[in-house]
């Protein structure tokens, strides 16, 4: 008679399967397979380990150990990723949003005090992860998320009313910021694509198959998205505003000098917790005016 299957023999042996397959994080991965798969909390697996799981619930857990050994992102396999505090449902029609964006919402709360009232302009908005993980955090805080990816819209759309921040944005179909007045907001916001179009096919399985190329693909050098974001920037937002985009860590001095060719002051590169160059911006830079994520 065989032994029965408990959380954490299932745990061990879906980690173990990982692991032989080559994947990054094969513990986190397996644990939050086994989670979505049985219905278990990260503490039940602790403090319950022995509860038995069910013939359905290991068929589903393998269903999803298999895909993921094929290279399929666990946030796609759950159709939901964590980014700064907030969980944000993902499909196929978004880019799945990752911790090295998260040095823009250092720059932004450090530039605003928790309970100030400011606006936000999100470009090419996606899950719509950066704009409400901001409002999240700033409950005075307003913002509107512009994409040209109808679907993706949608996703932010169901995102921002999961978190209860429907109220306080919006989000429109329109190229970057094309139909938007002039000077009216305070705060502009973007992850455009910026990896060069050669370099798309040698990335990994988990990006290059599961992301939508709209998102990645930035042209022959990576730089036309920015090429075609200054402008716009400068043109809507307001006198004293600030700005923050993301980059490739090599794209520092290529972005900035577009940014100070248009006229910006105060360009600066900020860097990101593994200390690659990841946002350009003319606000504060958290290296050295540190914010703690409370």
């Amino acid at each position: 008679m065989t032994e029965p299957t408990t959380l954490l023999t299932a745990w061990k042996a879906a980690q173990a399967r990982l692991k032989a397959g080559r994947i990054d994080s094969p513990s986190i991965d397996a644990r939050l397979l086994l989670e979505a798969a049985t219905g278990a909390s990260r503490t039940d697996i602790l403090t319950d380990p022995y509860r038995t799981v069910a013939d359905d619930q290991q068929a589903t857990l393998d269903a999803y150990v298999e895909r993921r050994l094929r290279r399929e992102p666990t946030s796609r396999i759950l159709g939901r990723k964590g980014f700064w505090k907030i969980m944000l449902n993902v499909t196929p029609d978004v880019l799945c949003p990752r911790p090295d964006t998260e040095a823009i919402l250092d720059v932004a709360l450090l530039h605003y005090a928790p309970h100030e009232a400011f606006s936000v302009l999100d470009l090419g908005t996606g899950s719509g992860a950066i704009l409400l993980a901001i409002l999240a955090e700033r409950a005075g805080a307003r913002g509107l998320g512009t994409d040209i990816s109808t679907e993706a819209l949608a996703v932010a759309r169901e995102n921002a009313a999961n978190l209860g921040l429907g109220e306080r944005c919006d989000f429109l179909r329109t190229e970057w910021a094309a139909g938007l007045a002039d000077h009216s907001f305070d705060l502009v916001v973007s992850n455009p694509p910026y990896i060069p179009s050669a370099d798309i096919p040698g990335l990994d399985p988990e990006v290059r198959d599961h992301d939508p190329h709209l998102a990645l693909d930035g042209g022959p050098d990576g730089l036309q998205a920015y090429r075609d974001l200054v402008p716009e920037i400068r043109r809507v937002m307001k006198p004293g505003g600030v700005f923050a985009v993301e980059i490739g860590w090599d794209q520092g001095p290529a972005v900035s000098a577009l940014f100070n060719e248009a006229g910006f002051a105060d360009v600066k590169v900020v860097k990101d917790l593994s200390d690659r160059d990841r946002v350009v911006t003319n606000g504060p830079d958290p290296r050295t005016n540190p914010i703690p994520k409370m």
